[in-house]
């Protein structure tokens, strides 16, 4: 996929510097950029990289006034940080608007499919599934009975939506997730074994839900597995049984909620945490990056540590924590000049 820097430009409402034909076919970094590149220049620390870059095609402020030579072509608009992520969204929505149906794909003939649907290589759709207008589904997914899937939501290559789950409009579920499987209930016998406890609930995923690659979401021992609109999941994340995701709430990777948990709303939550279950987690809540959350958190919270508590008692704590060490010696010392 090829476009010329006027192209570029009428697309950003920008104007041209150099050559308005000379093509790109590829993003990069303008410190790497190679010939048949678009790169962009906003943060000044790096202004240094436009007089060396081999990228044929720039995006600059209007106001950037060049001190050397360039070998770059240019194209002025008012914000380039701004302009570079229009054409990233533009980039991706190019990337994936696919449409037909693969020869290999296997379809269930009670499959409701939308308008403007792709459906790639070796991938397989059970009956009594709902799938939405402009829905692209890449090659080796497998969708189960009984799935719903919104309008315009994007399923990457290798995920597995298994029965009875319902998937909003405009999602993006990642390679390698799985929505929808068993959740961990088990009850122990006298005998030191586990017996299954059958797991019939659904899992239920808002709209605009990004779920990363590789995450797991467990369907419900009964009820609903419920993730709100908004919600953006990184990748290998472990939702477990009947949990519930408030809007809005960014999660980042590895980390790990423990069945019938409640997580509100907005809440920002850093990697590698883990969540007991069975607890409630208030809206506009922070929790740091490997933190153990152990029990109910109020609104408004901003947490750290195992068991996690206050951030600002964290932070005040962890001095002493350092210098326990020395702490120790002083108060040996003391104990030894009083003779204790």
């Amino acid at each position: 996929m090829k476009f010329t820097a006027q192209q570029i430009a009428t697309k950003l409402e920008g104007t041209v510097e150099g050559d308005p034909e000379v093509e790109i076919f590829q993003l990069s970094k303008i410190e790497e950029a190679q010939q048949g590149s678009l790169t962009f220049l906003s943060n000044p620390k790096y202004t240094q990289f436009i007089y060396k870059t081999q990228a044929s095609v720039t995006i600059v402020d209007e106001d950037f006034v060049a001190e050397e030579d360039l070998s770059t072509t240019l194209v002025r608009v008012q914000n380039a940080y701004d302009s570079f992520s229009v054409l990233l969204d533009y980039y991706n929505k190019v990337k994936t608007s696919k449409s037909g149906i693969a020869e290999s794909a296997i379809i269930d003939s009670s499959v409701q499919l939308g308008k403007n649907c792709f459906v790639g290589h070796l991938s397989c759709i059970e009956e009594d599934s709902n799938i939405g207008d402009d829905v692209k589904i890449f090659p080796q997914v497998y969708i189960g009975a009984n799935v719903t899937i919104g309008t315009g939501t994007i399923v990457f290559a290798g995920a597995k939506i298994l029965d009875d789950t319902v998937i909003g409009k405009n999602c993006v579920i990642h390679s390698g997730v799985v929505i929808g499987s068993d959740g961990f209930g088990f009850v122990p016998r006298k005998n030191g074994t586990y017996k299954k406890i059958p797991q019939t609930g659904i899992v239920v995923l808002g709209d605009y839900v990004d779920v990363g690659s590789n995450s797991t979401i467990d369907r419900a021992t009964l009820g609903v597995t419920a993730v709100g609109n908004g919600v953006k999941l990184d990748n290998q994340i472990q939702i477990a049984h009947n949990v519930e995701i408030g809007e809005n709430t960014v999660i980042a990777a590895q980390t790990g909620v423990a069945g019938s948990t409640k997580i509100g709303k907005n809440c920002v939550i850093g990697g590698q945490v883990g969540f007991g279950g069975h607890i409630t987690i208030g809206d506009n809540v922070k929790i740091q990056g490997q933190s153990g959350v152990t029990s109910n958190i109020e609104d408004n919270s901003k947490i750290q540590g195992t068991p996690a508590f206050s951030y600002n008692a964290y932070n005040k704590s962890y001095v002493y924590f350092k210098n326990l060490p020395n702490l120790v010696k002083d108060l040996n010392r003391i104990i030894k000049k009083l003779n204790l």
